[in-house]
């Protein structure tokens, strides 16, 4: 095998590592390692990789190359195709082959980022620019994202169920999809051709072939959305990302994080996005609504039409200071806490919610929480199914105004068969929230998270019984039946007179059949038949 007379931003063991070659043994001082061949699905180790000279061999089928005709021929690529795909991957930000000086071969620490990080591309100790302008930001990334387009799928995505946006509002709250990084340098030529500072603007730096580009790549690929302050400048910017991020030692089940910032921390005269504070609605308003995350707030200010606030995480209140004290300057009387309905469970949301409280309170301004249906998570989820469900009962109307016109002209109806039925006694049990009381690590959870709190049983004395009611069934139903239809009557909206929250998880309903008391937990759209213990729950109110 000859040597290599091209060096590169990484090294075959990086690539190795993207291709989940499974490594059998691995000599540091002679530079060598042996895996297993994915050519000839050799499972002896006998693919020797030499990772002083970036090259391979099979000694079992006789395969051979340099570690860009490994990827190439893995992936069913080019090498110039394998070489981006690589670099991309590693967040390198090179698109050019451009020779460099590799002071110490020996330094692959058998990780993804090793020879990076021997290259000293890892970001710990890269210089910094210094913070430019909110003017300067807003400026250069206002000019950015006019150069960019959202792509029909993104589209697609902001105008699903999932989003419920319209056409008119995605183009005024301005998300862009973010471009493929091979113009990430003419991009950045362009903004300063136009005027624009690009030092000290996050996501930009300085390249070490000497020019100033912008950090986009494949792996960061998604929609790009602005955080705008409440004067209306752009402060930075989130990405959706289309593939969640992952670590390389996360778990399977992991889901790995959906939004990251736009930042260039980590690169040559980069500069942290930090977590700015995103405002959108009226502005100054008497009331505003603060929630976790920009696209959220964005989403249920379109469907409520209310002001909202919106930071990166729960516990992220910092900026929120600054903010609170001008918004009690200008007239704001009333805070209104949407974050997510984990606040009942999670302990750091929880206390994200009381930091927030205070802040409020320290500023003068009312605050309270905002509670809905725990079905849904986000305040974004539940205003887009109330939006789904007004819909389904506008169409039901209709049906039914055409339905009675046709009645009227044709003397016709359509009658439905008399069915005998049987009373059947339920009740529905709710978890109890007091202040003060540590929160419950399984509200609104499955029965697993009940199981792996500790509980073998519903603990009855933190349950409050919130309705007595009794149903007419048809003759022929079982007890699965009896529960759909009770899910199906208080799951969505709660009925008048009823006392309690819309069926969820963890609530516990009973069954009295006149035979005997069942009790069951809800798990989702499921019920899972447990003990439950009803003389400790509080007794119902009123």
């Amino acid at each position: 095998m000859g040597s290599c007379t091209q060096d590169f931003p990484f090294g075959i063991m990086n690539v190795v590592e993207l291709l989940h070659l499974n490594v059998r043994r691995q000599y540091r001082q002679t530079g060598n390692a042996y895996l297993d061949c994915p050519f000839c699905n050799d499972r002896k180790g006998r693919m020797n990789v030499n990772f002083f000279k970036d090259v391979w061999r099979c000694n079992h089928c006789g395969e051979h190359g340099g570690m860009l005709s490994l990827y190439a021929r893995l992936k069913n690529t080019t090498n110039s195709g394998a070489y981006q795909e690589i670099c991309d991957a590693l967040l390198t930000g090179d698109i050019s082959w451009e020779p460099k000086e590799i002071k110490d071969r020996n330094m692959y620490t058998g990780n993804l980022t090793g020879k990076i990080s021997a290259d000293n591309r890892s970001g710990a100790d890269m210089p910094q620019a210094e913070c430019a302008s909110p003017q300067e930001i807003h400026r250069t990334y206002s000019q950015l994202f006019g150069m960019l387009t959202l792509n029909a799928a993104h589209r697609a995505h902001l105008r699903s169920e999932k989003r419920g946006l319209m056409d008119e509002q995605i183009d005024r709250l301005g998300f862009k999809s973010t471009p493929p990084y091979f113009l990430c340098r003419s991009l950045t030529e362009r903004l300063v051709r136009q005027g624009c500072k690009v030092a000290g603007v996050p996501g930009f730096y300085l390249h070490r072939g000497g020019y100033w580009t912008v950090k986009f790549s494949r792996r960061t690929a998604g929609i790009l959305i602005p955080a705008v302050g409440m004067d209306g400048l752009i402060r930075g910017a989130q990405i959706l990302l289309d593939v969640p991020m992952k670590d390389k030692d996360d778990p399977p089940e992991k889901a790995g994080a959906k939004y990251i910032w736009f930042s260039s921390s980590a690169r040559n005269m980069g500069v942290s996005s930090g977590s700015p504070v995103h405002f959108i609605g009226n502005y100054p308003a008497r009331t505003v609504y603060v929630t976790e995350g920009l696209l959220k707030a964005d989403v249920a200010h379109c469907l409520l039409n209310r002001s909202f606030a919106a930071v990166a995480g729960a516990n992220n209140v910092t900026g929120l200071e600054p903010l609170f004290a001008q918004l009690a300057q200008d007239g704001t009387e009333r805070i209104v806490e949407a974050y997510d309905m984990d606040k009942y469970s999670n302990e750091m949301v929880a206390r994200g919610s009381s930091r927030l409280h205070l802040l409020a309170k320290k500023y003068g301004m009312e605050c309270r929480s905002l509670t809905w249906n725990p079905n849904y998570k986000g305040i974004d989820d539940w205003l887009l199914a109330l939006q789904k469900e007004r819909r389904k009962e506008e169409g039901k109307e209709q049906r039914e105004s055409s339905a009675a016109f046709y009645q009227e002209k044709t003397g016709r109806a359509e009658l439905g068969e008399g069915i005998s039925g049987k009373p059947c006694g339920f009740r529905i049990y709710q978890l109890v929230f007091e202040r003060g009381r540590d929160k419950v690590s399984f509200a609104f959870k499955g029965i697993r998270d009940l199981y792996k709190a500790g509980y073998e049983q519903p603990p009855a004395s933190i349950y409050q019984l919130v309705c007595d009611a009794e149903l007419v069934c048809p003759g022929v139903w079982g007890e699965k039946e009896i529960l759909e239809q009770i899910s199906a009557h208080y799951g969505k909206h709660a009925p008048e007179n009823y006392k309690g929250r819309p069926l969820a998880s963890s609530d516990v309903v009973e069954l009295d059949s006149g035979i005997g008391r069942r009790f069951f937990y809800m798990d989702g759209r499921s019920f899972e038949p447990v003990r439950f213990s009803p003389f400790l729950a509080k007794p119902m109110e009123g």
